[in-house]
């Protein structure tokens, strides 16, 4: 009778080498060609196992044989040879049931044998439902979470030395590398259509006079006012001779030249203390005007069709479309600069203010346990949310790559893992047949004689 005594793991030589488990099936990607370190281990350890195996079955055979032949001449040999028949029985039947695992026994295709390579769709399908049951259950990963008080966890590792620093550190990598990855004309064009979208499209009018409104109901607005008085008052003190030109200037010719110098005087006088008057007099009639004009001003903003218009038409001429390409290709432009250059300078005022909030952040999740618990059952929700949602996606990973797997090289794998321990059956199997062989040929001697 052939035992398999052999490895999976070895060639004949008349055969290609095959592929290290798994081989690609209809296209699959081939996980390896050549056994990893932990993988030859296990190999060489199986292949021992199976030659400790193989030698009890064949010990045991050869001491039957010779208690079979002897047995005549030293009658106590009987108790030999039903110790070594047992273990024969065992050995034999419990290599049958550990081969039978993992493909046809001497190749003879009896019924429920190459149970692996047969059912590995179903033994995939019964893992993924199992993972999928007892591990990626909510309340499980939700408990879990608990007992491991993630946010504390997480906030000594960011308080400590070098935490905030590798936060900083692979934050600079993300941001380097996004913008590796966006392309500048589509980011640009984002920023256009969000300026067209939020600004551009909404009328300018209405929100601007609302906004006009609180300001001048506020009275904001007369900082304003008192700056434009100061400014047209020193202006009109230092322009004494630009005043009186301008009247000289628009009167008749017949007049003389005095009569313009007198009156342009007189003019400038006026028109000095009108100025100094409005300067000095905050109810003056000339502040209220404009206060009154303001108001009016907000309201039609908000509600005249002439005055919406009229604003729709200055949005236009200031933002048209060259301008707003201009100004998102401005904006990207320099937010992308800034970033860059704050993340490759590890003094650079943003870097510096991360890691601080980052240290800040984790001392707060140590000492504060109200924010520790805001934290972890954040954390909790989003899990179990993961889980709720995706659990049968994360499960069927497991299905679907077992289903990918080829079946001869899906049992060698798994006999490669479990193999040696499997082994130790036909052992056992081994000594538990031959105490047995003895245990009854003892008690069928003693009852029969």
């Amino acid at each position: 009778m052939q035992v398999n005594s052999e490895p999976t793991t070895r060639q004949s030589p008349s055969r290609p080498p095959r592929a290290d488990p798994l081989r690609a099936k209809n296209g699959a990607a081939v996980v390896g060609q050549h056994l990893s370190a932990g993988d030859a281990e296990k190999a060489a350890a199986l292949r021992k196992m199976k030659l400790v195996a193989l030698g009890l079955l064949i010990g045991m055979a050869v001491i039957f044989v010779f208690a079979f032949a002897l047995q005549k001449e030293y009658p106590w040999l009987q108790y030999v040879r039903a110790a070594a028949e047992g273990g024969m029985v065992g050995a034999l039947a419990d290599w049958f049931a550990v081969t039978a695992l993992f493909k046809y026994p001497m190749g003879i295709k009896i019924p429920h044998t190459a149970i692996i390579p047969r059912r590995k769709d179903q033994i995939g399908a019964s893992l993924g439902e199992f993972v999928e049951t007892n591990f990626l259950s909510e309340q499980v990963v939700q408990e879990k979470l608990a007992s491991v008080d993630v946010a504390r966890k997480a906030g000594a590792w960011l308080s400590g030395p070098g935490g905030a620093e590798r936060v900083a550190k692979e934050g600079a990598a993300v941001i380097r590398g996004a913008f590796k990855v966006l392309n500048d004309d589509d980011v640009q064009a984002v920023i256009e259509s969000m300026v067209r979208k939020h600004l551009l499209t909404p009328p300018w009018g209405p929100p601007v006079g609302r906004l006009a409104e609180r300001i001048f109901a506020d009275g904001h607005h007369h900082t304003l006012v008192d700056l434009l008085v100061d400014r047209t008052v020193d202006w009109v003190r230092d322009n004494h001779e630009t005043v009186s030109r301008l009247v000289s200037d628009r009167s008749p010719q017949w007049v003389p030249q005095f009569v313009d110098g007198l009156v342009g005087d007189k003019v400038y006088v006026e028109i000095l203390k009108f100025t100094k008057a409005v300067q000095a007099d905050p109810q003056h009639q000339v502040r209220q005007s404009i206060d009154t004009y303001l108001t009016s001003l907000a309201q039609d903003l908000q509600h005249d069709p002439v005055m919406i218009a009229r604003a729709e038409g200055i949005k236009a001429q200031v933002l048209g479309d060259p301008e707003v390409r201009e100004l998102a290709s401005r904006t990207w432009g320099t937010i992308k600069a800034a970033l860059l250059s704050a993340v490759d300078d590890p003094h650079s005022e943003l870097t510096v203010k991360f890691k601080a909030a980052v240290h800040d952040f984790g001392t707060r999740l140590v000492v504060d346990p109200d924010l520790a618990g805001k934290v972890n059952a954040w954390i909790g929700d989003a899990a179990g949310y993961l889980v709720r949602t995706y659990r049968s996606d994360i499960a069927g990973v497991i299905t679907d790559t077992v289903a990918r797997w080829d079946a001869e090289e899906t049992s060698q794998k798994i006999e490669l893992q479990v193999g040696k321990d499997l082994q130790f059956i036909r052992i056992n199997g081994t000594v538990v047949g031959s105490l047995a062989g003895l245990a009854i040929f003892s008690a069928a001697h003693l009852v029969f004689g």
